[in-house]
């Protein structure tokens, strides 16, 4: 590189990785996203847009049929000389390396919007000019691949074009639309289609050719530190550019070494999207005031930086801060004085407990200026001199408030604890600082309060902040401290909002058919409705028993069935019912059992239930006899060699991949082994063993008899058995469905059964109907507020 004729040389990849780019992959997920929208509104609603821009040119459309084919005529030889135009700028800039990103994108947009279902379409330009919307130029105004063909090499071309020049051409190439409606014609949606992949194959090929932006500015960087009175003869990178800066070390004419960091506009991006983040993702008081550009980002960190070295505390104290051409921002700070904290990590408790002495003496010398740090990584901590010095001041603040002073030093403590030990690392906390402030920090070592920049160089960090907790209790004699809560929503209130979405999109399919359901309802027998109520209880008092019996009788039981009802509401609003298992595993870890037993319990009576379940089909399959015809739920012969392939896959899948032999290996095992001793013990315990069957039983046979007695409140005309057969059998069908609590399949499957068993239709729906409303709907609602009590009192 060579400035004012000296040659400066670099050692060392400037190039920002392709991961890194930020700034150009949001530029490739806005393209997506307003691809998507283009392909769903031509989809899903283009005959209300058509109907919307009908209405729009009317009010707009005020041209003459002459003065709309000259505005049409002006407008197609735009748009038809703009590449040229774009292309001749290129040329005439000597952006030779850019001609090959102009025509790939050009090429790669007009081929994409040229495939048809027949095969490779050619454009069908031609020289008619006897109408208006058929000449020469109206063809190109109107082809999506020539407005796919400027959008994408307009992307491509604009970030190298000067900011004028850019603006004008996007201008011209988006009026496509307003002149549409002006000239009383329909913006056609695949000239729309057009515009959005060209400008998503423009932003692919921008983000692997780059941009201006991706160019140090290293010439300007020389010329503003000689402006300083800093001669550089050379530089080395010590970090390329990535979520951080382009850090660099710049060798002067006589003098020490100097670091010299380059922010660009990738850093710009990054900046935003974690300020961002922090807004929608922290409570007010935990984020730190939003920074309104890059430049005043940096000046915030130099500013930081000379307040702590005013203090005495700053490992540095920043030398330059300037901009630099095409928005880049230069920081420039000597080299760090003082040793790293992690050269210095030792287990001879004299010089250790001497160091941690030192780290909470500076520390506490900032709290008390209100000052905090807010990045207490081990590599921004030097010793000097006897004294604990810092660095960086990216996330340092003035006039600090309580929960940022906390942060701080739940952030020092896993620091310390990473590199001399838990138990130390505590000890010399609660000396410095006292019981009542290490408590009140304590709260904050938690994943979700913790920075990820702090974590992730700690190996293990979740388990070690966990450690701390532990360690800080033990030293308190506090029985437990309770997490602070950093986040706006909590994990609860996430899964909670989750299940509320849920429930609307299972009860919807119900709501449609509440005014058939309500003029069949007064025809029915209210006795027998109130039977099925009282007999599907049955199912919860079955289940908890089992529960109870396989968990050996280690939870209350009253719980257990208060449970239960809670239960309903999880299982119907997660597919499958997982979230009915999720929270029977939850409350027993509650209730004491470790994360393998409860497992194993929960395990051990979804296995009773379903050899139950088998048992109890055979008995009234036989029981029914030649009189039910059980061959409407015999799957096919095609629908059993499906199923035999996908579990044949599935064996070969877990046999021949290295990690899903692991996962069965160190997760299923050890499962599947507490499950197998849980049924030896249950072999020699025979009364434990028949109140989990009878439990299991209940449930099923709760559940069947709550559809007969609901069959009977509207006339009735079938048998007990055949009502069993078809719940456990139309139950089991359903269970597969992916739908939350097998709304729908579940209604389907039932009444298929009854009409196939001679029930009339009149009679099976409406029966169906009350059955979901005893056993689901009526439960569900009960259950939420049971969840959100047990979520109270720390049960779940």
């Amino acid at each position: 590189m060579k400035v004012d004729g000296r040659e400066i040389p670099v050692s060392g990849s400037l190039l920002q990785p392709l991961a890194r780019r930020t700034s150009d992959i949001l530029r490739v997920v806005f393209a997506l996203i307003f691809l998507g929208a283009v392909i769903a509104g031509s989809v899903i609603t283009r005959s209300e847009w058509d109907a919307l821009e009908t209405s729009v040119s009317d009010i707009v459309g005020i041209l003459s049929p002459e003065v709309s084919d000259t505005v049409y005529l002006l407008y197609g030889i735009a748009i038809f000389a703009l590449p040229f135009a774009i292309l001749i700028q290129l040329i005439v800039g000597r952006r030779w390396k850019l001609l090959a990103g102009y025509a790939a994108a050009g090429l790669i947009a007009g081929i994409a919007l040229s495939f048809t279902g027949s095969g490779l379409a050619a454009p069908r330009w031609h020289l008619d000019v006897s109408d208006r919307l058929n000449t020469f130029l109206s063809q190109f105004l109107d082809d999506p691949r020539w407005i796919a063909m400027l959008a994408a090499v307009l992307t491509v071309s604009g970030p190298w074009l000067s900011k004028r020049w850019r603006r004008l051409w996007w201008a011209l190439l988006l009026l496509f639309a307003p002149i549409h409606l002006v000239v009383s014609s329909i913006v056609p949606a695949r000239s729309m289609l057009g515009l959005a992949v060209g400008y998503l194959v423009g932003t692919v090929i921008v983000l692997l050719v780059g941009t201006p932006a991706l160019e140090v500015p290293l010439e300007s960087a020389v010329e503003a530190l000689h402006r300083l009175g800093h001669r550089i003869t050379a530089f080395r990178v010590i970090t390329p550019a990535g979520s951080g800066p382009l850090v660099l070390g710049a060798s002067r004419d006589g003098e020490p070494e100097m670091i010299v960091e380059l922010y660009g506009q990738n850093q710009r991006s990054r900046g935003a999207i974690r300020q961002v983040s922090k807004w929608l993702t922290l409570r007010s008081g935990e984020s730190t005031p939003a920074h309104a550009s890059l430049a005043r980002s940096v000046e915030h960190r130099a500013l930081m930086g000379i307040a702590v070295a005013d203090l005495g505390l700053a490992a540095s104290k920043p030398m330059a801060v300037t901009a630099l051409d095409r928005g880049w921002e230069l920081y420039a700070r000597p080299l760090s004085h003082g040793a790293p904290i992690v050269t210095l990590r030792t287990d001879n408790a004299r010089p250790r407990d001497t160091l941690l002495e030192m780290l909470w003496d500076s520390l506490g010398e900032l709290h008390s200026r209100q000052i905090t740090h807010g990045d207490l990584r081990a590599s921004e901590i030097r010793i000097d001199d006897g004294q604990a010095l810092f660095d960086g001041f990216s996330y340092a603040e003035l006039g600090a408030s309580e929960a940022q002073i906390q942060s701080d030093t739940a952030q020092l403590l896993l620091t310390t604890a990473s590199l001399f030990g838990v138990e130390p690392a505590v000890r010399a906390a609660l000396s410095a600082r006292g019981s009542d402030r290490i408590l009140a920090a304590s709260g904050r070592l938690t994943k979700s309060a913790m920075p990820s920049r702090l974590r992730k160089p700690i190996p293990n960090s979740t388990a070690l902040l966990g450690s701390i907790r532990d360690e800080v209790s033990n030293q308190t004699d506090i029985e437990k401290i309770a997490p602070e809560q950093v986040t706006r929503f909590t994990r609860n209130q996430i899964i909670q909002l989750v299940l509320l979405i849920g429930l609307v999109y299972v009860a919807y399919p119900f709501i449609s058919q509440v005014p058939t359901f309500v003029t069949e309802l007064k025809t029915a027998n209210w006795w027998w409705a109130l039977a099925g109520l009282v007999v599907s209880a049955l199912t919860y008092v079955g289940a908890a028993a089992a529960l109870w019996a396989c968990a050996s009788e280690l939870v209350r039981y009253r719980n257990l069935l208060i449970m239960q009802v809670a239960n309903t509401f999880a299982a119907t609003t997660t597919p499958a019912g997982v979230g009915g298992l999720a929270l029977s595993v939850r409350f027993l870890q509650k209730g004491g059992l470790g994360t393998v037993r409860a497992t194993a319990a929960v395990a051990l009576q979804q296995t009773v239930q379903v050899v139950t379940h088998v048992a109890l089909l055979i008995f009234f399959s036989v029981t029914a006899g030649r009189s039910a015809d059980l061959s409407h739920f015999v799957p096919k012969s095609t629908t059993l060699y499906l199923i035999a392939g996908v579990a044949l896959g599935a064996i070969g899948t877990f046999m021949f991949i290295p990690k899903a032999r692991r996962w069965l290996r160190n997760e299923v095992r050890p499962q599947l082994t507490e499950v197998l001793g849980s049924l030896a013990q249950l072999a020699r315990n025979p009364g434990r063993f028949l109140l989990i069957v009878l439990g299991s039983a209940g449930t099923t046979l709760g559940a069947a008899l709550a559809l007969w007695a609901s069959v009977e409140a509207f006339g009735g005309g079938t048998t007990f058995v055949t009502v069993t057969i078809v719940t456990m059998i139309g139950g089991t069908l359903a269970s597969a469905a992916p739908t939350p609590g097998g709304v729908g399949a579940v209604e389907a499957a039932l009444i298929g059964g009854l009409t196939a068993f001679g029930l009339p239709v009149g009679i099976a729906v409406p029966s169906v109907l009350l059955y979901r409303v005893l056993t689901c709907w009526l439960p569900v609602f009960c259950g939420w507020p049971t969840l959100r009590w047990l979520q109270k009192n720390d049960m779940v």
